[in-house]
């Protein structure tokens, strides 16, 4: 192996290569490399949204929510008892759940109203991260208090200390509507996320959504928080099982799961397009390893005459091949390693300077392009550039193993 890679070496810095052998074989390198370092880079964008989605916006939504059918639950206390009895449980925490119109003269605009207890809250959702330090302790200490998101809070053009009358919808025992009631709030906070959410969720206090919805208990729905989030449906039912009360069952990958699906979408025709783009650079290899074999014809016969194998032979022009690929593959990985680290704050800076919103805010569950780069598929990168480079070098590598030495010294 040795001997072969020696010989492998010496005949790529051969000058006997005229320079278009000599630009076929480095536009093979260069096209392992682009693609690794492309590929590399688009599935540590992947592996963010994934992040970002576990670790943000699930952290305001419920991973599992039981809700009352009608009214209140009956005792929310047993329901959370029973829910954080599994072990797949976090924490539990009550909360009413409301729709509402903010009303300001000449328009209104829809908002979610979740009344929920802070100090329960926190347990169970990531909206403290979200919220200073002073408008969390405002918002505890403020029992008509509302955490508004940061886009609502402009579209409404208000700030902290700002009044806001909420228009609640009233349900009667028929099911029909009737006269909404009107609850005077004060912003006591603003919560940024950096997503949808900032645009379509606003908080209250327990007591002040109980009174909003004429509710006759505390809660109408429980909130769990859980340790892995993607057994939601699993856990969801089986507490469910054991709840006595009659509640509906919401559970994220039910209302959201097209987001963490489509992620997978992506992440798996990225591995297609992986394999796809790497075989196309390899191609390269294939011709330019045919064009040397025929340029080599005499080196080839002499060494056949002095004693080396047609293994040999085999093995020196797969070592020639796949340096190209090696060395492709090397680079793209450096390269699309340091893109992947660096991609946020790059396009962050072009946010900043070229005032470009490549993810509005409004429209989509994050507002920035997110990067984490994972060791798997830098590995997974390098090792079918690698295996394709191999690949591609076989067949040429057999031609010139079958070559004999009276046609090789013939041909020179």
């Amino acid at each position: 192996m040795s001997l072969a890679f020696t010989l492998a070496r010496r005949f790529r810095r051969s000058r006997e290569r005229t320079r278009y052998l000599s630009f076929i074989s480095g536009s093979s390198t260069v096209g392992i490399g682009l693609g690794c370092a492309i590929l590399i880079v688009l599935l540590s964008i992947m592996n963010g949204f994934q992040k970002a989605l576990e670790d943000d916006f699930l952290s305001l939504l419920p991973h599992v929510e039981y809700q009352a059918v009608r009214g209140s639950l009956n005792d929310w206390q047993q329901v959370a008892a029973i829910a954080e009895a599994h072990p797949g449980v976090r924490a539990a925490a009550p909360v009413i759940v409301l729709s509402a119109m903010v009303q300001q003269p000449g328009r209104f605009r829809g908002l979610e109203i979740r009344a929920i207890d802070p100090a329960r809250e926190i347990r169970v959702s990531g909206l403290r991260r979200y919220v200073s330090d002073a408008d969390w302790s405002r918002f505890e200490s403020t029992a008509d208090g509302i955490l508004l998101g940061r886009g609502m809070a402009d579209l409404l053009n208000v700030g902290v200390g700002d009044e806001l009358v909420l228009m609640i919808p009233q349900l009667q025992n028929s099911g029909s509507l009737r006269s909404p009631r009107r609850l005077v709030t004060r912003v006591a906070g603003i919560f940024q996320m950096g997503g949808e959410l900032d645009y379509q969720q606003g908080y209250i206090h327990l007591a002040a959504g109980r009174e909003a919805a004429r509710l006759e208990g505390e809660a109408s729905a429980v909130r769990l928080a859980l340790y892995n989030v993607y057994d939601a449906p699993r856990i969801a039912a089986e507490v469910a099982r054991e709840v006595t009360e009659f509640a509906y069952i919401h559970e994220w990958t039910r209302t959201e799961g097209h987001l963490y699906r489509d992620i997978q979408l992506v992440r798996t025709i990225m591995y297609l397009v992986l394999v796809l783009v790497l075989a196309v650079a390899s191609f390269n290899i294939v011709s330019t390893l045919v064009m040397v074999v025929q340029e080599k014809q005499a080196s080839i016969a002499i060494l056949r005459t002095m004693g080396a194998s047609r293994s040999l032979v085999m093995q020196t022009f797969i070592w020639q091949g796949s340096l190209n690929g090696i060395v492709g593959a090397v680079i793209g990985c450096v390269i699309g390693s340091g893109l992947a680290i660096y991609l946020p704050a790059l396009l962050k800076g072009m946010d900043t300077y070229l005032q470009l919103r490549i993810l509005p805010e409004e429209l989509y569950f994050i507002s920035h392009i997110p990067s984490t780069l994972l060791l798997r598929d830098v590995g997974l990168v390098f090792g079918v550039a690698l295996l394709t480079s191999v690949l591609a070098t076989l067949y040429p590598a057999w031609r010139a193993a079958q070559l004999a030495p009276v046609q090789g010294l013939r041909g020179r």
